[in-house]
């Protein structure tokens, strides 16, 4: 496959990682020895914030008569939409149980962790749309308690949209703390919180390493890293739309790349043109996090044919995949790598970032080849059982005699072989490997 580079990345968004994995390790051990007195401390360190940390019921109401009434209405719209999108996922999941062989019955059970630790950012940008994704799809799930986290901001606290957005798709309890002393207060039950079994939700690589180190001792949705976006196009798209795709989702961070797979030249060129130009247009805030995560992150890039595109997205596993090319949905039918999937120039990633349904909380840093994003189904244990009758029971013991010490685990092998002295006394059977 050719690809011909226009723009290629500088520097990738791994290259700081071992100095964040040895500070953030540090950080975890000071505050499950410390507790809850060293989590305060790195509040007012990191956050600069001595108010409350678990905010009261009136907090909650107070900061809720914050939001503008148009606001609120804003966020019940993509409320409802994730919360209908959960519920049709929820549905897909089922208890259900088969006969496998006459006598012996096995099933699955959809189990909902019991406890649920959402982290919501809230420093350079108010991540509304992360307490919407986060808690709702939880909700839907049916964890029993769900907790989130949340950056305070010196002075303020919580942003009162937050804290509305959190209580409305049904938060349990709402923390004021944010970075890796958020993440711990989950996970080792600081606070009158119980220990989360899963830990959920973006947040800045300090979040994610902090999550990373305490996967295994808790469940975490994914192992992310920056966000990312790949934009596969043709001679159709339109370029000043796919220049604010690209800029959309730069903002993000410095350390957000994107990329353009086209296998139209003149369009590349001209995105490449306009890319700039329209950053410049941007607030200072954003203007500085896009032109750097496009200087130093993006890349362009030139293909012959459409087979080609959906290669290369194979390839870069992107988080957000959208297609401004012809024929949608022969690509929906050929691509198999990406966290969520955008067609048509009609949608947009940030449609899905903030309201449209489907979760926005998804696979980076190449996930994509092996897992999907945040769902009911993260939240959710599917477990199995099974009892037999006697007779049920018969041709299975035999089976697992047979290959248990076929394995050399003779031990197993006799607890099959226990039963079938018991429940058919006389009768005789070879259990011997080979016989």
């Amino acid at each position: 496959m050719t690809v011909t580079y226009l723009k290629r990345a500088a520097r990738r968004a791994t290259d700081d990682a071992g100095e964040v994995a040895r500070a953030v390790a540090e950080i975890l051990d000071e505050i499950e020895a410390g507790g809850e007195a060293t989590a305060r401390r790195y509040a007012a360190e990191f956050d600069r914030y001595d108010g409350n940390l678990v905010l009261a019921r009136d907090e909650i109401d107070a900061a809720a008569a914050r939001v503008p009434p148009k606001v609120k209405d804003d966020i019940r719209f993509a409320w409802d939409n994730i919360r209908r999108f959960a519920e049709a996922q929820k549905a897909t999941i089922r208890d259900m149980e088969i006969e496998v062989t006459p006598g012996m019955v096995a099933g699955q059970r959809a189990i909902p962790c019991r406890a649920a630790g959402c982290y919501t950012p809230g420093g350079r940008y108010s991540h509304v749309a992360s307490a919407l994704m986060t808690v709702t799809t939880a909700k839907v799930a049916g964890c029993g308690h769900i907790a989130v986290c949340s950056p305070p901001r010196p002075g303020v606290g919580i942003a009162p949209a937050i804290v509305y957005s959190a209580d409305l798709c049904g938060a349990d309890s709402i923390l004021a703390l944010g970075g890796v002393q958020g993440i711990a207060a989950m996970a080792f039950g600081l606070f009158g919180l119980p220990r989360a079994d899963i830990l959920v939700g973006p947040g800045n690589q300090f979040v994610a390493e902090a999550k990373r180190i305490l996967f295994g001792r808790v469940g975490i949705d994914m192992f992310a890293g920056p966000t990312n976006s790949l934009i596969l196009a043709d001679g159709t798209a339109d370029p000043h739309i796919v220049a604010w795709d690209l800029i959309g989702q730069a903002e993000h961070g410095y350390n957000s790349p994107v990329w353009l797979a086209t296998t139209h030249r003149p369009l590349a060129e001209r995105v490449l043109e306009l890319v700039p130009r329209y950053i410049e247009t941007l607030p200072e805030l954003n203007r500085n996090s896009a032109a750097t995560a496009w200087n130093d992150m993006a890349e362009v890039m030139v293909v012959p044919d459409r087979e080609a595109l959906a290669r290369v997205a194979d390839d870069y596993a992107p988080e957000h995949l959208h297609v401004q090319a012809a024929d949608p949905d022969w690509f929906l039918g050929r691509l198999q790598c990406y966290g969520s999937l955008f067609l048509g120039e009609e949608t947009t990633v940030a449609f899905g970032d903030k309201s449209a349904g489907p979760n926005h909380v998804l696979p980076t840093s190449g996930a994509a080849r092996y897992t999907g994003g945040l769902s009911v189904h993260k939240y959710m244990k599917l477990v199995t059982w099974q009892r037999a009758t006697r007779e049920g029971a018969k041709p299975v013991a035999e089976a697992t005699a047979r290959i248990s010490r076929l394995e050399g685990m003779e031990g197993h092998a006799r607890t099959a072989d226990i039963r079938l002295e018991k429940y058919f006394p006389g009768e005789s059977f070879d259990l011997s490997v080979g016989g």
